[in-house]
């Protein structure tokens, strides 16, 4: 398939390419926006916190799109892409949404949760950033890079299964009755409606990132701009839209702690999921360029180290001025990585 679609998209023009980008990336965004509101419906019977809610079945929906994108471009050999579109997501789902989800609004903040989850989300950032290091020759990794091995890929992996099974055990002890909704018998013919949805909406998912990769590496061709840069600022958007969306729509609706717990998992699942499947299941795990050290692995540190800063002083609710400064901190990435 991916054969086919790379020989459509090389005859077409500049245009015609950044329409579908456009195409797909909304096609994308309302296939996860589908499986997000179907799983919340289904998992809302279990009476768990939003924050929960948010940071488990809502980010791990709103994660697919970085999910399939990434392995499909790491089973394709083109593991810049993966890695930019995870690390890329992290820094505009921390920056971009969450800024501008707390602009709008100063989001409540159910401190244990967003404690232990945060503090998983800033070590996962850390692993990352340490697997990826050639550890005989640091002195080289702004020149040369390093690399992420599929036994490094493998042990994300398995944090990932880790990490559900512990967000799984935490929500039983942790039961919110303003979130328990009554199981009615009349009920289970639009249970199982949800189910067939979802899984709908996983597969609008995947077969959309088929369609964008090879449009973006072509646009990345014809523009002479390295895929790494597409990945971290154009694509990473894109497939961040659907934790865009959820999280200001959440905020409107006044249930903020779904935002940020939206954010909080999608993070972990960028990394643990996005970046682990990537490497473990790709051809020789993944190429980490210069360019991470230089900027994005930095730019990545940096804005979740705010965030959490954010969130331990806080009393109750992350204030505006760190919306900003978290939104500030976005935009400021996006412009040096075009400069």
């Amino acid at each position: 398939m991916e054969a086919f679609i790379e020989g459509i998209v090389s005859e077409l023009s500049l245009i015609a390419l950044f329409a579908i980008i456009a195409i797909t990336l909304y096609i994308l965004s309302k296939g996860a926006d589908l499986l997000v509101n179907e799983a919340v419906v289904l998992s809302e019977q279990m009476g768990i916190p939003k924050m929960i809610i948010g940071a488990t079945i809502v980010s791990l929906g709103t994660t697919l799109p970085e999910a399939s994108v990434s392995v499909v471009a790491a089973l394709g050999g083109n593991s810049e892409l993966a890695l930019g579109n995870a690390v890329g997501s992290v820094i505009c789902d921390t920056g971009l949404i969450l800024g501008i989800a707390a602009l709008i609004s100063p989001l409540p903040i159910q401190r244990e949760i967003v404690n232990r989850h945060g503090w998983l989300q800033f070590g996962a950032g850390i692993l990352l950033v340490l697997v990826s290091l050639p550890f005989t020759s640091l002195n080289s990794i702004f020149t040369n890079g390093g690399h992420i091995s599929r036994i490094a890929g493998f042990i994300l992996v398995f944090l990932l299964v880790m990490y559900i099974y512990f967000s799984i055990k935490w929500a039983r002890n942790s039961k919110d009755e303003s979130t328990a909704v009554a199981v009615d018998v009349e009920k289970e013919d639009n249970n199982v409606m949800a189910l067939v949805k979802l899984i709908f909406g996983v597969a609008i998912v995947i077969i959309s990132s088929k369609i964008l990769i090879p449009t973006v590496q072509e646009t990345a061709i014809r523009l002479n701009v390295p895929n790494s840069v597409i990945a971290a600022t154009l694509v990473a958007f894109g497939t961040s839209l659907p934790e865009l969306v959820t999280s200001v729509t959440a905020v409107l609706k006044g249930h903020g702690e779904l935002a940020i717990g939206n954010v909080i998992g999608a993070d972990i699942l960028n990394i643990l999921f996005v970046v682990g499947s990537a490497a473990a299941f790709g051809s020789g795990g993944i190429t980490v360029t210069p360019n991470f050290f230089k900027l994005y692995f930095p730019a990545m540190l940096f804005i979740l180290t705010v965030f959490r800063i954010g969130t331990l002083i806080s009393k109750d609710s992350l204030k505006r001025t760190f919306g900003l400064i978290l939104f500030g901190t976005y935009i400021v990435i996006s412009i040096l990585s075009y400069a």
